[in-house]
């Protein structure tokens, strides 16, 4: 196997291949070592392992679809339920739909449950996917992957579909990126210091580990995939509090990041 370096600019044809909305420079490429480096097939690639880790809490109704759908993907090697202390049956379904699970006995949060799913394993590209995704398919996954495997993008973020007015402002504002679908390198989430791997803070952290290091990153839009919504889980009552709660811990989180910029702490 030949692995190329590489920084700059990638050629229009590699980008283009893979859509979505780039950021940053800076890429280790695996290749096999006659292939070109424009418009890389898989049987063109030897690529590292992958490991999809689905952080779930209470998602009985959801989380067995997602698991499937990871394992039809010719591109992923083990599919990792970490359980975050569920207390309905998340644990059985996942492993009757073909998981492996970790099983946290109690709630440490979304960001601890993806830290212990990557300590887990040794897959050099992890993939997170959330347990409530509806409308996951196989091409999502390697829209998702494929980039990462390439060396186009040390991380790739899948936009849920919003509908199109909402998709195309999504594109062109530079908002952050902060849904849980993204492949990303092994070693650039564990250079993430521990303390930001909590709740909202990991994929913040993570994106402007990206930027500080001049890694090239982006997104790309996953059509027909949405989320069970948290008013439809615990009803319009608790979930709007929730959803109050979340958006004042995403603010909070961002501001936490950049101040830790500051700080040198990335």
């Amino acid at each position: 196997m030949l692995v190329l370096s590489l920084t700059g600019s990638l050629p229009p044809s590699l980008v283009a291949s893979y859509g979505g909305h780039d950021r940053g420079v800076g890429m280790t490429v695996w290749f096999h070592s006659l292939s070109p480096l424009t418009q890389p097939h898989m049987s063109e690639i030897i690529r590292p392992k992958i490991t999809a880790i689905i952080p779930a809490y209470n998602e009985e109704q959801t989380v067995a679809a997602v698991v499937r759908i990871a394992h039809q993907s010719d591109l992923i090697d083990d599919v990792l339920v970490v359980s975050d202390g569920s207390t309905d049956n998340t644990v059985d379904v996942a492993r009757a739909a073909g998981a492996r699970i970790l099983a946290l006995s109690k709630n440490h949060g979304k960001g601890a449950a993806m830290r212990l799913g990557v300590l887990d394993t040794n897959a050099p590209i992890i993939l997170f996917l959330d347990a409530d995704l509806l409308g996951l398919t196989v091409d999502h996954l390697e829209k998702l992957i494929l980039p990462v495997v390439t060396g186009a993008r040390v991380m790739n973020v899948g936009q849920r579909d919003r509908g199109d007015f909402i998709n195309t402002w999504v594109k062109r504002l530079p908002l952050p990126l902060i849904s849980g679908e993204r492949a990303v390198r092994r070693d650039i989430f564990l250079e993430i210091p521990e303390e930001y791997i909590q709740g909202f803070m990991v994929e913040n952290a993570l994106n402007y580990k990206c930027r500080v290091k001049k890694f090239r990153y982006g997104s790309v839009l996953m059509p027909g995939l949405s989320i069970r919504r948290k008013y439809q889980k615990v009803g319009w009552k608790i979930g709007l509090k929730q959803y109050v709660r979340m958006t004042f811990q995403i603010i909070k989180a961002i501001l936490v990041v950049r101040i830790a910029r500051v700080f040198k702490q990335f």
